[in-house]
């Protein structure tokens, strides 16, 4: 009992994959070669021969370089973050270091009041925590130059290591300083599932600071959203969301009588089958309107039958198809209604942009659930009751 819970234990150690491919990676590690190449040489440069005992490069650059190259798009890591934060630290850590005379009380109070300025100051960067230590601990020479310290090096430092991250990433085509991407509007058929106030009340009550800025959690829960949507769809055929036991009307009925079937159902649509029930077009309220066969504008001889007014070639799609495949078929082209045809070419029910949105909206479809068979076919008479 006490050794699978020390192995459950020690395996909670093991760090998570990480989602990024091998040419990120080598792009950022090339990205932190160069910046701190470049900061080293730009410092080594200003300094001269003035100093020989200033260090060109503050071992807190390197926890900096990692940040802005390897994960650029972290808050931590934007402009304001790694300048803001090296030189809130390096003031704190100067002032620490003059004040108080033991070095382990003077280091703790540096990093303590350095995190506790950078939280409102919204400039929290993890290495400015090493660069308050380096300013009490640094030596002689780094306390010889008492606040000089927060220019040179660590302005000087940070600023060409945060103008060459710019130019690199841009340069590689990334973007930094970094926006978070805005999130997919949901269209007027599709349910938002949150809010970004859902999402900042959810973080107020966790109460922790994850490594991720608002905007871009908000957007991968969008693009999460629309890929499980996307993989639900995958898994929705024409049969499971269309509506079977449709009315219908055959070519030889009477313009009035299917008139009246469209009235007194309520239904905008009506399917024209022939006596094979294979789907030969279809009559809706707008071919009523565009031929003048309303009965306000109709004379009570008009002999016309729905044959004459039916809307042909029509668009039909198979039980089998997929759902996702109707998308562009109701977004771009225009169709509302869509006859379903079974395996033998027979009129099986009909789909309209209601059936999408309601099928895209059902729970989880396993996949094993069978299709669910169609419902017969009613085939009005001429003149219903």
């Amino acid at each position: 009992m006490i050794l699978p819970r020390l192995t459950h234990f020690f395996y909670s150690f093991l760090p998570s994959s990480n989602q990024i491919g091998a040419r990120e990676r080598l792009r950022s590690c090339f990205g932190a070669l160069i910046g701190i190449l470049i900061t080293g040489a730009v410092t080594s440069l200003a300094l001269g021969h003035s100093s020989s005992d200033l260090p060109l490069l503050v071992a807190p650059m390197g926890a900096s370089a990692v940040l802005l190259f390897g994960m650029p798009a972290s808050p931590l890591a934007q402009p304001w973050s790694l300048v803001g934060g090296n030189l809130i630290a390096a003031l704190v850590g100067v002032t620490c270091a003059r004040w108080i005379d033991m070095p382990l009380a003077a280091s703790a109070l540096a990093v303590g009041l350095s995190i506790a300025l950078m939280f409102p100051l919204r400039c929290f960067h993890p290495p400015s925590g090493a660069v308050a230590l380096t300013a009490v601990l640094g030596g002689p020479a780094i306390h010889a130059l008492g606040y000089r310290f927060a220019v040179l090096p660590i302005g000087l430092n940070s600023l060409v290591l945060l103008a060459s991250a710019i130019v690199y990433h841009r340069m590689t085509g990334h973007r930094y300083p970094h926006r978070a991407r805005a999130r997919r509007a949901p269209t007027n058929d599709e349910k938002a599932p949150f809010t970004r106030a859902d999402l900042e009340a959810v973080l107020m009550a966790r109460n922790e600071m994850l490594d991720i800025d608002v905007g871009d959690l908000e957007a991968v829960l969008g693009d999460v959203e629309v890929r499980a949507y996307r993989r639900r769809m995958d898994k929705l055929d024409c049969a499971r969301v269309m509506t079977t036991g449709v009315l219908a009307v055959a070519p030889t009925v009477s313009v009035s009588s299917a008139w009246a079937i469209l009235v007194h159902h309520k239904i905008k649509a009506l399917p024209v089958l022939d006596d094979e029930r294979s789907v030969v077009g279809i009559v809706t309220q707008m071919d009523f309107i565009r031929h003048g066969a309303l009965p306000p504008f109709m004379d009570n001889t008009d002999a016309r039958q729905v044959g004459d007014i039916m809307s042909v070639p029509v668009k039909t799609v198979c039980a089998s198809q997929l759902v996702a495949d109707l998308v562009p078929m109701f977004a771009s082209f225009g169709h509302h209604h869509l006859p379903v045809i079974d395996a033998a070419g027979k009129f099986a029910g009909m789909i309209t942009q209601a059936n999408l949105v309601r099928g895209l909206h059902q729970q989880p479809i396993s996949d094993v659930d069978p299709p669910r068979p169609a419902a017969p076919i009613a085939m009005p008479v001429e003149h219903p009751a």
